[in-house]
């Protein structure tokens, strides 16, 4: 998050720029302001009959909505991965407004570690979602390039530690020298080690184990008593010795839940220094509840600004209201501080929040007079995805309606910044987007939604939502999902597009309940929501009738083609046949936020395309660009036509309903010159 702060080398400060207003007159701005605004991200709104905040791209589907906005990010992470168009020494970046091509910011900081931490939380729940294997390819790759160039040296007070940040395009991490040079921030090395030790837990590779180990022996030994004015670990502090002298060092930060959250697994684990964590751990929770849990002092999280008292952020106590509304069992007081914080963040003086259609936006910090980030519906939704995903845990947890509503109007907001939307961008100009927040951490807080309210993901589609334990395998069949958890021990959330014969868990039938006080399963018949909880048992294995394999996609960006290239030939190769002049790569536009497929003439009134070696055509998603209604129609040999009528600006997905493989498909239309297609969807016979 190498953007919001000081920048030692100039004059001026800028130490948390906010909006022109902001600057010019340093008043005290309102807490909260209604901004009923006509489009978010240059999207236009789409409100219900209350004129609340709907989801977009498809308001009347929170499961495409809310899945098309995560699946978008991955998406374009996997692309720049395979073209190494964006190195992982660039934190910030810029696109083409009509190629979409993305240009890396070679003048910014590169924040590290929080991309870390926050891209394997992304990835834990991406995998079991999608049971793709490139998410762990990507993972592990980026992980271990940092481990090899970002940590410190063995002879260091902060021995094998990571670096929270480097130099604008540095190759090997060092920190960002207008902060100092060679320095460290311990909460950060908390939250990377628990990173690392969940990679472990995914991956059974020890090395991460391992590096975990170091970051939490690290935090055992450089621990001191603190107090009101110093935490147990400063926010940042000179790696080799652990001074704090000089303005952007500094002896206080409030967040050690990511240092205690590291010590719990690996107590829960029962690896290291099992004795020296439960030492320090219950030091720093008594700290954390003497402290910053009494006084609201939220301050020392972002690693690009220069420490203070007075600068308050919502992150630190919204990932503490998460961690207890997750595991109450480690505060007796989960619900009143769950409940105490949100609050907190949603009236503190400190940063302005917005009322946007229904929907509450909140900004990440600020003093009460200056603050980050910039005016509403532009930047910055990865944060009120945070405080969308709180409430959702907490209605999970307490049967609360009002906070599923507020749930439900945040999230609808962080949907309209998927892919790369024109009319939104990154404070410090039009030119930068960030990293951390648009591909990591929004998305990863994204996902919560369907964990904590399983009734948002789609219907038609089976997925695991969310698990107790981390997933370390998983695969979805014909009428089956089959997975493996890291813990004997897990309470997991699925959502099924069919009806359960059996649930086992290591070859043993589970029961189905009414109650999970022991090990067993419930299913909605009415929802599709299968619960199961499995004790002393790792592999689950569920099986059902379903009449459809689940598909495969064809998402036009992968492999990579420029905007506006023809499809002539093989693509993907070995899969489809494109005719010449039928279609060509359209650049991401209206209701799609990654590139996608338009004609290649725009008068044409059909599409043809085969498959070489026959599939089953399962549908494909359009939108309509146009002016007036488009008629679609789907043709093959041997199967009923299958045809929709999609409305000026309506974005639907086409389902044939075949189950014969073919080789010749023809998409006619009418009316079709702003259609778009996207998501092809096939299977094997």
């Amino acid at each position: 998050m190498a953007r919001r702060a000081q920048l030692a080398t100039v004059a001026v400060a800028l130490i948390f720029t906010a909006t022109t207003l902001a600057q010019e007159k340093p008043t005290p701005f309102p807490v909260v302001s209604t901004v009923d605004q006509p489009t978010i991200a240059g999207r236009p709104v789409e409100l219900d009959a209350q004129g609340k905040l709907l989801p977009w791209p498809m308001p009347g589907n929170i499961g495409y909505s809310y899945s098309s906005h995560f699946l978008s990010q991955w998406t374009i992470l996997w692309d720049q991965y395979n073209r190494q168009r964006l190195y992982y020494f660039h934190c910030c970046f810029d696109f083409d407004r009509t190629t979409y091509e993305l240009i890396p910011d070679k003048t910014w900081a590169n924040s590290t570690a929080y991309l870390r931490a926050m891209l394997q939380g992304f990835v834990e729940r991406l995998y079991p979602y999608t049971g793709d294997d490139r998410t762990l390819t990507f993972l592990e790759d980026f992980v271990d390039y940092e481990l090899e160039n970002g940590r410190t040296p063995a002879d260091y007070a902060w021995a094998r530690v990571p670096y929270p940040s480097a130099d604008p395009g540095a190759r090997h991490y060092r920190g960002w020298s207008s902060q100092g040079k060679d320095y460290v921030e311990p909460h950060v090395v908390g939250e990377d080690g628990y990173a690392y030790l969940r990679l472990y837990e995914m991956t059974g590779n020890t090395k991460y184990l391992q590096a975990a180990i170091l970051c939490a022996d690290a935090l055992v030994k450089n621990y001191k008593r603190g107090d009101e004015t110093h935490s147990p670990w400063p926010v940042r502090c000179y790696a080799r010795d652990g001074r704090t002298e000089g303005a952007p060092m500094g002896p206080y930060s409030a967040n050690v839940i990511e240092p205690i959250m590291l010590f719990d697994e690996l107590l829960r684990l029962r690896q290291g220094d099992v004795s020296g964590y439960a030492r320090v751990r219950q030091l720093a929770w008594q700290w954390f509840k003497t402290y910053p849990l009494t006084n609201n002092l939220w301050v020392g999280y972002f690693e690009d600004v220069v420490p203070s008292m007075g600068n308050m952020n919502q992150v630190i106590p919204l990932e503490f209201a998460r961690y207890v509304l997750l595991h109450p069992e480690k505060d007796p007081q989960w619900k009143e501080h769950a409940r105490q914080l949100i609050a907190w963040v949603k009236t503190t003086p400190k940063w302005p929040k917005y009322i946007v259609h229904g929907a509450t936006v909140t900004t990440e910090q600020g003093d009460g007079i200056s603050f980050c980030c910039n005016l509403p519906n532009q930047c910055c939704d990865s944060h009120t995805a945070r405080l969308a995903a709180v409430e959702a845990l907490y209605f999970a947890k307490t049967g609360d309606p009002e906070y599923r509503e507020a749930a439900f109007r945040s999230f609808n907001w962080v949907t309209y910044f998927q892919g790369l939307p024109g009319g939104a961008h990154a404070p410090f100009g039009e030119n930068q987007w960030w990293f951390t927040d648009q591909f990591a951490d929004g998305p990863r807080r994204l996902m919560d939604a369907f964990w904590a309210i399983p009734e948002w993901a789609t219907a038609d589609e089976s997925h695991l939502l969310g698990s107790s334990s981390v997933v370390t395998k998983i695969s979805y069949g014909k009428g089956s999902v089959t997975y493996s958890t890291f813990d004997a021990e897990s309470n997991d959330v699925l959502r099924l597009n069919f009806s359960p014969e059996s649930v086992s868990a290591n070859g043993r039938p589970l029961p189905q309940r009414k109650v999970l006080d022991q090990p067993g399963f419930i299913f909605d018949e009415s929802t599709g929501v299968l619960r199961i909880r499995h004790d002393g048992a790792r592999a689950i294995d569920i099986q059902g009738r379903s009449e459809s394999a689940p598909p495969l996609y064809v998402t036009f960006d992968d492999p990579h083609l420029a905007a506006g290239t023809e499809l002539n030939g093989s693509y993907p190769s070995g899969l489809i046949d494109w005719p010449q002049h039928e279609g060509k790569i359209g650049a991401p536009g209206g209701k799609f936020g990654t590139f996608n497929l338009v004609p290649a003439d725009p008068a044409a009134r059909e599409l043809q395309f085969s498959f070489p070696n026959p599939r089953v055509f399962v549908g494909v998603d359009v939108y309509n660009g146009g002016t007036s209604e488009a008629n679609i129609a789907v043709h093959t040999d041997g199967a009923p036509d299958v045809s929709m009528t999609l409305k000026a600006g309506e974005l639907r997905r086409l389902r044939t309903g075949w189950s014969a493989a073919s080789s010749r498909i023809s998409i006619a239309f009418t009316h079709g010159d702003g259609l778009r297609f996207d998501n092809l969807a096939y299977v094997h016979e």
